[in-house]
């Protein structure tokens, strides 16, 4: 554990975002003091700073400040520092390189080497991940969390316009906008975000009933974690946990959480993870 001042952490996010709702779950777990910046999303002032115009961005102080981008980047990279201290935070980062690539779409993105892996040597491997196969099971399902499961929460939570006018109502209660921001993102971004689930939906896939990819993709998570783990991470949450976690954590409140509460076996998982990170936050 290091102490509450040798990590200064600034969160800039928005609350609504899986991507940095993934982020919190794990500083939250890990006892991490940082601090959050909320980002308009709109104008986005707060991070003109960064030629990174996405979010989370972590703006980490562990001696010299350092920007990490990408909430996977950003949980191996502190997860490492939090257990080797072999390397400086600046050193861990670079063995996470963005590299340019194309979507399917045509678009230039920058996607992130070794994202999902824990820099640590052979000694710290054995300790933290003392069978191989754990280790390979965390980054799989890290993986899936971000490839899959992130892509059914806009089809669901936007499936009816009466679903997203809800959706948009939360994310604007619970986000940065100014009052005739708020009013337009509501209304505006509601009618937008409906027809844009719709594409969504096509590209992944997904069922004409979304919900159902939905109860599939949990269920899946319930029976790898199965019977006899409180967590994939045995007793204690691992990686693959507080990403799964932060990812549906978003839905919370709106009716397409009620529908998987209800229609899946998620719930009992779902509220050892709320109780565990509650416990660490106190």
């Amino acid at each position: 554990q290091l102490s509450a001042g040798s990590l200064q952490l600034t969160l800039y996010q928005y609350k609504t975002c899986p991507f940095c709702s993934k982020v919190r779950a794990f500083l939250d777990y890990h006892g991490l003091p940082y601090e959050i910046v909320e980002v308009n999303p709109i104008m986005r002032k707060e991070i003109k700073f960064s030629s990174y115009r996405k979010v989370p961005i972590l703006l980490a102080n562990a001696g010299s400040p350092l920007q990490l981008n990408d909430s996977s980047v950003i949980i191996s990279a502190i997860k490492t520092y939090l257990i080797s201290k072999r390397n400086s935070l600046e050193e861990i980062v670079s063995f996470y390189p963005p590299m340019k690539t194309v979507t399917e779409q045509g678009k230039e993105v920058f996607e992130y080497g070794n994202k999902y892996w824990l820099m640590l040597d052979e000694k710290e491997t054995k300790r933290i991940y003392p069978v191989k196969e754990v280790r390979v099971e965390e980054m799989k399902w890290r993986k899936w969390a971000d490839d899959w499961l992130v892509h059914l929460i806009s089809p669901n939570v936007y499936r009816t316009p009466r679903e997203a006018l809800a959706s948009f109502d939360y994310i604007v209660r619970e986000g940065k906008f100014g009052t005739v921001e708020g009013f337009f993102a509501k209304y505006m971004g509601a009618i937008a975000m409906f027809f844009i689930s719709k594409r969504l939906k096509k590209r992944h896939h997904l069922q004409d009933n979304v919900r159902e990819d939905l109860y599939e993709a949990v269920n899946e998570w319930v029976k790898a974690v199965g019977k006899h783990r409180l967590f994939m991470g045995g007793n204690q949450p691992n990686l693959a946990d507080l990403a799964v976690y932060g990812v549906l954590r978003v839905m919370e409140g709106l009716e397409a959480f009620d529908d998987m509460m209800v229609h899946t076996k998620i719930q009992p998982w779902y509220q050892r993870m709320e109780e565990v990170i509650q416990k660490a936050e106190a």
